[in-house]
């Protein structure tokens, strides 16, 4: 991802969904009541919940909340069904977005969805309509001035697929969903805690933005992030501001 600053747009994008915290809760328990749902309540024997948990602690939740969540969801408690659904479109200069979603009611959530498109500038897709776009990963990121050839070495040898050095001197550790977890505690084992990491949805190419269009994606990508049943939302775009 040469001519850009990785960094740099890793950090915006973190600064503001830590803008919204007060929706961090909302989709963690939906993310928890799913993950339970599909692969269990036990921690041990569903990844899926244990990263949706260890989300749940990183955003101080409290254990009562949590297990009360996972007790829904295994029918031990009356609850929500949630439904997962992904809708795609572009934004501004057909820059390609994804929102993965939960919701007990798809068809008010696709109607928030396309609104949200139609006012501010983008266009509904069908689905498959972009997500060829991405890739479904386990990415680690660690700051300019990590030490890259330790990095390299220990990630390689725990099973990540490839690591990655941008020209601002960010580095990227990249893995397949399923090794994500061993690549992580590989990595912190040995004293290399990434800045951020996460399974999702990486861009394989990026489409750079700036001036007017900057500010017009980067208000679409708010509305569609603030969207009540809007789980994440993944997009190609660099925003230069």
């Amino acid at each position: 991802m040469a001519g850009h600053s990785k960094w740099a747009n890793i950090q915006h994008r973190k600064g503001r969904q830590d803008e919204k915290r007060g929706k961090v809760w909302t989709r963690v328990i939906r993310e928890i009541m799913v993950a339970a749902r599909q692969g269990g309540g036990d921690v041990k024997d569903n990844p899926r919940l244990r990263l949706a948990v260890e989300k749940a602690k990183a955003a101080n939740m409290p254990s009562d909340t949590i297990k009360k969540n996972i007790d829904k969801a295994t029918g031990n408690l009356e609850g929500v069904h949630y439904e997962e659904i992904r809708y795609e479109g572009y934004g501004i200069g057909g820059a390609a977005v994804i929102i993965d979603c939960m919701t007990d009611n798809k068809v008010r959530t696709v109607a928030e969805v396309r609104h949200a498109f139609s006012k501010y500038g983008g266009n509904l897709g069908t689905e498959g309509s972009v997500a060829f776009q991405f890739k479904h990963v386990g990415q680690m990121l660690f700051a300019p001035g990590t030490n890259e050839d330790k990095v390299m070495e220990v990630a390689l040898e725990a099973g990540a697929d490839d690591v990655v050095t941008h020209d601002d001197g960010s580095l990227e550790v990249l893995s397949s969903p399923h090794d994500f977890e061993a690549v992580k505690a590989a990595l912190e084992a040995a004293g290399l805690k990434p800045e951020m990491a996460e399974v999702t949805m990486r861009a394989e190419n990026t489409i750079e933005l700036a001036g007017e269009d900057a500010e017009r994606m980067q208000k679409l990508l708010d509305v569609l992030e603030d969207l009540d049943d809007a789980q994440e939302v993944f997009h190609n775009a660099v925003i230069n501001e």
